[in-house]
């Protein structure tokens, strides 16, 4: 084993020379050597050794995640025998308590690997060595152990492990936090983090043992707050007088993320101690903005770090307690300690304005890369710190209470207006940046100010804050500014995002100094792309008039930053451009703005084809311009893309589906904007052959996805063409679309053909006399595929094509399906069962009206052989699972079961369902058990507790956003964005389906059809109450 030890000190010594070669010989040997099973005990004893470098540590971790187990996914084999292993694990858990930090940290990311993996079935006893290493006097081993149980608690705990194991941890982790004498502060704040990771644990097993959960919570989170309250109240700047480092914020750091942890799972335990909490916050904002100033913003300091590897940094600090302040006045807890002491509100907007302020290293980054400065504007991508923390919490203030908050804005902004020329005045280099942020806090809510300005003018009182002022005053003057550029470019972005308040003048010159930023040599990267960024806002909120003179001069300055940009910049570029085209819907186009437009577009789209943001917004542009109203544009757009678009899909290569796919995406964009009347001769001649080829070799679910769409549209916008088509060998395009078809319903993979119900449906709508002769056909094969499809979205693409045909011609359907067979069963019995069982589940406003209106038909129909049918039916009740919450393990055991009915009864129940969520659902009533409940809502106001803890507005909005199945019905733009306009045209589009359907059950009832009186009576008494209702029985 020395001669081991000796070995590998040996190699590790030449990992480290300054010779090239040697060091690489060296890395070679090393693989060789741990091979061998002696290599990991041997790296365990270097790496306690303290007269060698720490790299025995940093080797033997990686040894366990390459040579340990095949649990880890970079293991290489010869994996250490069982003897071994004990051996390595022993000699790291000795590291834990080694007097050298390094070989402690060390030691802990070791064991931390080597737990994952071993825990508990190979090594039992890690847990109550921990435990039992924690509980001792030695500060040392508490700082090793410790670092192993954050990782621990966090992801390596059951169910069932977790109270008991807490009961042990949580005693031991309390004494930690209140011995600073003894720990480091490092130590503590870990103490914190498991602590919190404790908390997370009890609130994952509230539900499987509420009892011991409330009992736990009760006894020790009083402790703990108390404790926490005691932390918190100590002044801050005792942490941060300390030069060496900041170590004493790690525990603060903890303590706020803590504290938001407990709020969100256990809020009743927090109600008491709120007030003392909150403010607190305030009271460490406050107090440590002087040196996060110095050290950050203006970084005429440097910030001191840690003792440790773990940063400790102000941010850190300051975001936590934004997020614990907005998900407190979030849930409404902190009403009271906001607006009925209106200084604390005035001081965390203040504490906002102060903190979301440019620092010295955004300055640098943003200056220097376009990318992280788009970033940093858009709420989907930008990183999280404690700017966009700030503009959360105001956001949060907002939606609480608008009015105060912008009263207080307007009141902060003054304040910052005059303290910034006082600044300046007194030749402050960095007075723009509290001036900035103000409008950059202000135009990131201009939505909810907006929306608030004009609530308190409806209502009769004053604006609560003057937008048109700083439009008019102050805006103005600050686009001069060229020596400043973030805060010239702040004045663009900020004027854009108020734009529905400038008068159509005062716009065109916003219009107009931003286009002047484009076309500078001179302005930099943040101007230009504010400028964009403005730009944009401008073409979305200012009137078609303003912006349509300046639209053709945007368009072309825009067009050479297509080719130039990247990632998120790139992404805003398109973005604008997009926008502009929808101005005036592109009617101020010429053609050879349009053609070196749609060049540049395939161009970048050629670059990132891959990326489906970019491919999204490439399809909206290529739309635009092929709907654009500018005479000819149209033959244009298509004169120049589709012959690139149909290459590109003609020579993608199987390994890169995603070419193949974007492009007939593309392909898809130009019918899309294509005129009603066709889309023009030879359209389709040019894109047939490419476009068959490639779907008939493809297995990619996308491209046969997007294939199908691409088909669909055609047959809607110009079907003729496709009937006309044929190949060298005489098929038409109609025989490869039902090829098409045949191949997707054979294909196990569903997700590939969830849009073929819409391409038959239409089909059948459209061309349905040239499908006649393959129809048995096809509707045999749709039949079959019922009976192994699994996914309800394909059950619908199935059954609604049969829907259509039971709408235009029931009686000749009915005879067809009575006729054929599909593995001994009648093809009427599948299609049926199937349409029944699904039914409920439709999705869309075009497909459940189609459903229905056809349900009504083939009940109408009185068939014998549709009455004779029996569907499934309610589901049965059964003792054992009344009033449990069936889980699927647990259904797996007590599987479900229903009852048989006829089908004119079912049909009738899924009428009587359609009619109640037409209008208001009835309310079953029913008793349930009131369940004592630590989410706080207690403290909901009344309002809130009516429309479970939304205000009315809020509530109401939902409600109308959801509608009967989870989806407005009403609005078909919303529901199903795939309804061109033939289908928002369509007769079954325009029928009252209300008036329909009680049509419909007056007739029934009146003739007695299909024995309606009887099989009323095989319905629930709900059901039957509805019927009387209606036909007034």
């Amino acid at each position: 084993m020395a001669t081991m030890s000796n070995s590998i000190q040996d190699i590790l010594a030449d990992t480290l020379s300054s010779d090239a070669n040697r060091r690489m010989s060296a890395e070679l040997n090393l693989s060789e050597v741990l091979q061998h099973q002696e290599a990991g005990f041997a790296l365990s004893q270097l790496a306690l050794a303290q007269n060698v470098d720490h790299s025995a540590g940093i080797v033997l971790r990686k040894y366990v995640t390459e040579r340990w187990s095949p649990y880890f996914p970079s293991f290489k084999g010869n994996s250490p025998s069982v003897e071994v292993k004990c051996q390595i694990r022993h000699a790291v858990f000795q590291g834990l308590s080694d007097p050298n930090r390094k070989i402690r940290s060390l030691s802990a990311r070791t064991l931390s690997s080597i737990a994952s993996c071993d825990w508990p079935d190979e090594y039992p006893d890690l847990l109550s060595s921990l435990i039992q290493l924690i509980s001792s006097n030695s500060p040392d081993a508490v700082h090793g152990s410790m670092q192993v149980l954050t990782e621990f608690i966090k992801s390596d705990l059951t169910e069932d492990q977790i109270l008991p194991v807490l009961r042990q941890l949580l005693p031991v982790l309390l004494a930690i936090l209140g011995a600073p004498d003894q720990h480091m502060p490092l130590t503590r704040a870990r103490a914190v983090s498991v602590f919190r990771q404790c908390v997370t644990a009890l609130y994952m097993v509230k539900g499987q043992h509420p009892e011991a959960v409330k009992e736990a919570t009760s006894t020790i989170l009083p402790v703990w707050l108390d404790a926490f309250r005691v932390l918190l109240n100590l002044d801050p700047a005792q942490d941060l007088s300390n030069q060496e480092n900041w170590d004493g914020l790690s525990v603060r750091i903890q303590v706020f993320k803590t504290l938001d942890t407990i709020h969100t799972s256990f809020q009743r335990a927090m109600v008491a101690y709120l007030p003392d909490y909150l403010n607190a916050a305030l009271h460490h904002l406050q107090v440590i903005y002087v040196t996060y100033n110095r050290c950050y913003i203006t970084a005429s300091e440097n910030a001191p770090g840690s003792s440790e590897d773990e940063a400790v940094e102000l941010p850190h600090l300051i975001c936590p307690i934004f997020d614990f302040l907005s998900n407190v006045a979030r849930g409404g807890k902190a009403r009271e300690w906001l607006l009925t002491q209106t200084q604390n509100l005035g001081a965390v907007v203040a504490a906002i304005f102060q903190y979301t302020q440019m620092t010295a290293e955004d300055e640098e980054m943003w200056a220097a890369n376009a990318n992280a400065f788009v970033a940093q504007e858009e709420d989907e991508i930008q990183t999280y710190g404690v700017r966009p923390a700030g503009f959360e919490l105001l956001y949060t203030l907002l939606d609480r209470s608008a009015a105060q908050v912008c009263t207080i804005l307007q009141e902060q902004l003054q304040r910052t207006i005059t303290n910034c020329h006082l600044a300046r005045d007194g030749g402050a280099i960095d007075w723009w940046k509290a001036l900035e942020a103000a409008l950059a806090v202000i135009g990131s809510h201009a939505e909810d100010i907006l929306e608030c300005i004009d609530d308190e003018v409806e209502s009769g009182r004053t604006k609560p804050i003057d937008i048109e002022d700083l439009l008019a005053n102050l805006i103005p003057s600050i686009l001069t500014q060229t020596q400043f550029p973030f805060l010239q470019g702040r004045a663009f972005v900020f004027a854009s995002q108020f734009a529905k308040l400038l008068p159509l003048q005062i716009a065109g010159q916003y219009l107009e100094a931003a286009t002047q930023v484009l076309e500078s040599n001179v302005a930099g990267i943040p101007v230009k792309v504010s400028a964009v960024k403005a730009i944009h806002n401008f073409c979305e909120g200012a009137e078609d008039s303003a912006v349509r003179p300046f639209a053709p001069r945007i368009t072309q300055d825009l067009g050479p930053f297509l080719l130039v940009t990247t990632e998120d910049t790139l992404s805003l570029v398109l973005e604008a451009m997009s926008v502009v085209l929808d101005v005036d819907k592109g009617s101020w186009l010429s053609q050879d703005l349009a053609n070196s437009l749609v060049i540049a577009v395939l161009e970048v789209w050629a670059k990132n084809n891959k990326d489906p943001i970019f491919l999204s917004i490439f399809t909206e542009i290529l739309e635009s311009l092929a709907a654009s109203r500018a005479n000819g544009m149209y033959e244009t757009v298509v004169k120049q893309a589709l012959p690139t678009l149909c290459t590109a899909i003609a020579n993608a290569k199987p390994d890169e589906p995603w070419i193949a796919g974007s492009a007939i995406d593309l392909v898809s964009s130009l019918v899309r904007g294509g005129p009603e009347g066709g889309l023009g001769e030879g359209f389709f001649a040019h894109l047939a052959p490419s476009l068959f080829n490639c779907l008939e070799h493809a297995e990619d679910r996308d491209v046969l996805q997007n294939g199908i769409v691409c088909i669909t549209l055609i047959v809607r916008k110009d079907c003729s063409q496709i009937l006309s088509w044929s190949d060298s060998n005489s098929q038409s395009g109609l025989d490869h679309i039902l090829k098409l078809v045949a191949k997707l319903l054979q294909n196990e993979d569903e997700s590939g053909g969830l849009v073929i119900g819409d391409l038959i449906t239409h089909l059948l709508r459209r061309v349905g006399e040239s499908v006649l002769p393959v129809l048995p056909e096809l509707l045999r094969a749709m039949a079959q595929r019922m009976l192994t499809a699994k996914t309800a979205t394909f059950l619908q693409s199935l059954v609604i094509p049969f829907a259509f045909l039971v709408y235009n011609q029931a009686d000749t359907l009915i005879s067809l399906l009575e006729s054929t067979r599909v593995q001994d069963r009648s093809a009427l019995d599948i299609v049926i069962h199937t349409w029944c069982e699904n039914a409920e589940t439709f999705q869309g406003f075009w497909p459940t009206r189609i459903s229905t209106i056809a349900l009504s038909r083939l009940y109408a129909s009185a068939r014998p052989s549709l009455r004779n049918l029996r569907v499934k039916g309610d589901i049965i009740v059964k003792p054992e699972t009344k009033n449990v919450i069936m889980t699927r393990s647990k259904t797996k055991t007590i599987p479900h079961e229903f009852t048989s009915i006829p089908f004119p009864v079912k049909a009738l129940k899924l009428l009587v369902r359609e009619l109640r969520s037409d209008g208001e659902p009835a309310t079953i009533p029913g008793e349930g058990l009131e369940v004592d409940s630590d989410d706080g809502d207690e403290e909901w106001t009344e309002e809130e507790q009516q429309h479970q803890g939304f205000k009315e507005d809020e509530f109401a909005f939902l409600s109308e956003m959801l509608g009967p199945r989870g989806a407005n019905f009403d609005n078909d733009d919303i529901l199903y964005e795939s309804d061109d306009e033939d289908l928002k045209n369509d007769p079954v589009s325009q029928i009252n389906m209300k008036e329909h359907l009680i049509g419909f059950f007056k007739e029934c009832a009146a003739m007695n059809t299909n024995n309606f009186a009887a099989n009323v009576d095989q319905l629930s008494a709900e059901e039957i109450l509805v019927i009387q209702q209606v036909v007034g029985m």
